[in-house]
């Protein structure tokens, strides 16, 4: 191969080797970045995104740490040496209860008919009625009424039969026959002792539908005054003898 050919075949080579690199423009390669048929990965080789890290904050480490030693520190309340400060209502001093200023019928009506007093020869009422001149007291529906069984019962002024027992007469009870709706229970009160009631005089009363309770006047006369406050009049009935009374002799004479 001659001189002149040999140039001419290096000339043309190192044209064909020179022209990719003239062709490529930056002009040219911006708007094949841009377009959509490009791969999104070029752009990201080119500009990397920079990489996410997590970063613990120290505040919430650092706050429970201080917690921890707060509660540590303090110290339990239980064993605090200092003196716990009473309140006004502490050191109050509370007076220790009476049982005998309770009443349990505080807001309930005494009845007219209750027994404020028993004498020797008569009683006085909470009405006001006073039953007197060795005269016994029948309390009945709310009423009052003078009682003296020994009258009817004999001429000798005696209530007692032969055996020392309580023993009156069916009349003695007559007004108890004449009240409707009769009283379910009766209380007696039979002087300043206590006597037992004849089984005659028993009869008579259970024959009226009516329980008795016998007992001596001065508690017969608090019994009757509690049941009826409780209970009411209609209930509970009193057949009281005085507590001065004397076999043969009454109340009140002597």
């Amino acid at each position: 191969m001659t001189a002149p050919m040999r140039s001419r075949t290096m000339h043309r080579a190192l044209q064909s080797i020179a022209s990719p690199a003239q062709r490529i423009q930056p002009s040219s390669v911006r708007p094949s970045l841009a377009t959509s048929s490009t791969p999104r990965l070029i752009a990201t080789t080119t500009s990397p995104a920079p990489s996410r890290s997590i970063h613990t904050s120290p505040l919430s480490s650092s706050s429970e740490t201080n917690r921890q030693s707060r509660l540590t520190s303090r110290p339990p309340r239980s064993l605090s040496s200092q003196p716990v400060e009473k309140t006004h209502h502490d050191q109050e001093k509370k007076e220790p209860s009476n049982l005998e200023s309770l009443d349990v019928f505080a807001g309930t009506p005494i009845p007219s008919t209750a027994v404020n007093t028993c004498f020797e020869d008569g009683f006085a009422l909470n009405s006001g009625v006073r039953i007197l001149d060795g005269a016994g007291a029948l309390l009945v529906a709310g009423e009052a009424f003078v009682w003296r069984p020994w009258d009817v019962s004999s001429s000798n002024k005696t209530i007692l039969n032969a055996k020392g027992q309580v023993e009156i007469s069916e009349e003695g009870f007559g007004v108890l026959g004449l009240v409707w709706p009769r009283p379910d229970l009766l209380i007696l009160g039979v002087g300043k002792e206590m006597r037992p009631l004849s089984p005659a005089t028993r009869r008579v009363i259970s024959g009226l539908g009516i329980r008795v309770e016998v007992l001596d006047t001065r508690n017969a006369a608090a019994q009757f005054n509690l049941l009826a406050t409780e209970r009411g009049v209609y209930d509970v009935a009193a057949a009281l003898v005085p507590m001065g009374w004397k076999e043969g002799i009454g109340a009140g004479a002597g």
